[in-house]
């Protein structure tokens, strides 16, 4: 949501016209971040004519304060969902930051390449707020990401598979 959508944007108004189309994948009561998204496609047409991008509803898989338990529950019912979506659309690329939609897309798309039936690329940014500890979605997606980026030299050293790169959003 907010500020997760907001790092994720800056990230790919980097990118060049050779990333389209893009497949956004948020939870299924995020309207905040389908503006955000929706105006930033707007302004990317606008250099980009040929872009392409298109918006995918999984359940969340978790809330803020939901409990562990129930948070298991949930997160296997948003991987229900998530792989057929991941199946469908057989993504090259993920890249991601940390919101828990990202945690059943990303199980998702690793099981597809353990299964050999598409080998995806997994790219993990941790958020510029996780200065000292990762976030939930970082514990889990350091074990299943091909590169997981950090933005702070202390998690550099906590984290050694990690790759600092310094602030890059």
């Amino acid at each position: 949501t907010g500020g997760h959508t907001t790092e994720i944007l800056r990230l790919l108004s980097c990118l060049s016209e050779s990333y389209s189309p893009r497949h956004y994948v948020l939870a299924d009561s995020d309207k905040m971040s389908e503006a955000k998204i929706c105006s930033f496609e707007q302004k990317r047409a606008e250099t980009f004519s040929k872009s392409q991008f298109t918006l995918d509803r999984i359940p969340r898989s978790r809330e803020v304060r939901q409990s562990w338990i129930s948070s298991v529950v949930t997160t296997l019912n948003s991987i229900f969902f998530s792989l057929p979506l991941t199946y469908k659309r057989k993504p090259d690329l993920i890249l991601c930051n940390g919101p828990g939609t990202c945690v059943p897309v990303c199980l998702s798309a690793f099981l597809l390449g353990l299964l050999r039936i598409k080998r995806t690329i997994i790219v993990y940014v941790e958020s510029i707020c996780r200065v000292e500890t990762l976030s939930l979605s970082g514990k889990i997606l350091y074990y299943f990401s091909d590169y997981f980026i950090v933005q702070w030299p202390e998690l550099k050293k906590k984290y050694p598979k990690s790759v600092y790169l310094g602030r890059i959003v």
